[in-house]
């Protein structure tokens, strides 16, 4: 089990290491993030503090610091630390001081947003995602990557490291089946509701309402099913190839049952079709490509045709498959990242629910 966190913001961010000062007079509203527990030299935090918060654009041009007397004081830090500080941050140009008034933010560069986007794992779809993400975002972000893998345990490595370094952090949440929730809930509850994104999957526990661009598997699969019952009433029988070992939505078996169930197909779910035995009537939805490659030699063996005797539906959309004639069920990973990153830009915390659809093909 990971390890459990207070379930307040201020709490939280203390559990992380992090301790927020609220400055007084000059600037109240600006928080210096300062981490007793890092081993870096005092004054080398506070620069790095302050210009994360210029790139972020939380301090804005012209925009006056705490002086350093009140840092001092809040820290419990010696003035020479923070003069230090001040003097290193004036010399590489993003502060400038004002004989009798203070220090002041300076930079003659338009801010960027900073982005973190994790993602569960690397793969063909998740390219267009992410390019579809940094396309819509163009010159007015600049964006990291990282792989979780679903794992909670590196997650939380993650985000410990990255938390208040970002102004969003986007997160594709698909962790293991056998994962207890709480062990990556926790850690999303870490992240300020206002800086998360969730993409693909949505979060409904989560004490905040984030923005977030998700499919809904279950209701997916379900309504692509039923808008093709035309092509599918000549299947009595449909097998759902669903590996127990890729980490899939466990919604998509839900989904496909509910189909099956209200319809009045015979269905089972198996992990892989190279045992398989083909039967005329029957209707395939396959999951991984590997299965539809062993599908379509089987069906080639027979007597059997492919939109006949044998139905075939395969997940996402690939050059491959329409080459084949194949029939597809996906989600617009274009659309996914695009809309991501439009209501970003925009600052519009909402749900948006992905597109999805089916592209009829021979195979059905």
């Amino acid at each position: 089990m990971l390890a459990k966190f207070p379930t307040d913001t201020y709490s939280r961010r203390q559990a992380y290491g992090f301790i927020d000062v609220y400055a007084n007079s000059a600037s109240p509203l600006y928080k210096l993030q300062f981490n007793p527990k890092d081993k870096t030299p005092k004054y080398k935090q506070i620069v790095q503090s302050i210009i994360t918060d210029i790139e972020r654009g939380v301090l804005k041009n012209k925009e006056q610091l705490p002086s350093i007397s009140e840092l001092s004081a809040e820290y419990y830090l010696a003035r020479d630390t923070v003069e230090k500080a001040y003097r290193e941050l004036r010399e590489q140009g993003y502060i400038t001081s004002v004989q009798g008034k203070g220090y002041y933010v300076q930079t003659n560069t338009t801010a960027k947003l900073k982005i973190l986007l994790i993602f569960n794992k690397l793969s063909s779809y998740k390219k267009i995602i992410y390019y579809a993400f940094l396309k819509a975002l163009g010159d007015k972000a600049t964006v990291d990557l990282q792989i979780h893998h679903y794992s909670a345990y590196h997650f939380q490595e993650i985000i410990e490291k990255n938390l208040g370094k970002y102004n969003y952090y986007v997160v594709m949440p698909h962790f293991t089946q056998d994962l207890d929730k709480a062990d990556y809930m926790q850690v999303l509850e870490t992240i300020p509701s206002h800086e998360l994104v969730l993409l693909d999957k949505d979060v409904l526990e989560l004490s905040g309402t984030p923005l977030s661009v998700y499919q809904n598997f279950d209701k997916d699969i379900c309504g692509a099913l039923e808008n093709a019952q035309d092509l599918l009433h000549k299947y009595k029988r449909m097998v759902l190839i669903l590996p127990s070992d890729g980490n899939y939505p466990v919604e998509i078996a839900h989904g496909f049952r509910s189909f099956c169930i209200n319809f009045n197909k015979e269905f089972s779910i198996k992990e892989h079709a190279t045992d398989e035995h083909l039967e005329a009537g029957t209707a395939y939805v396959v999951i991984e490509e590997t299965d539809l490659s062993e599908l379509v030699k089987k069906v080639r063996r027979t007597n059997y045709s492919l939109g006949r005797e044998i139905g075939v539906i395969s997940f996402n959309e690939t050059t491959l498959k329409e080459l084949l004639n194949i029939t597809v069920v996906t989600t617009d990973f274009e659309a996914m990242g695009f809309t991501a990153a439009s209501l970003l830009l925009d600052n519009k915390h909402i749900k948006v629910k992905n597109p999805f659809y089916m592209i009829r093909r021979g195979s059905l």
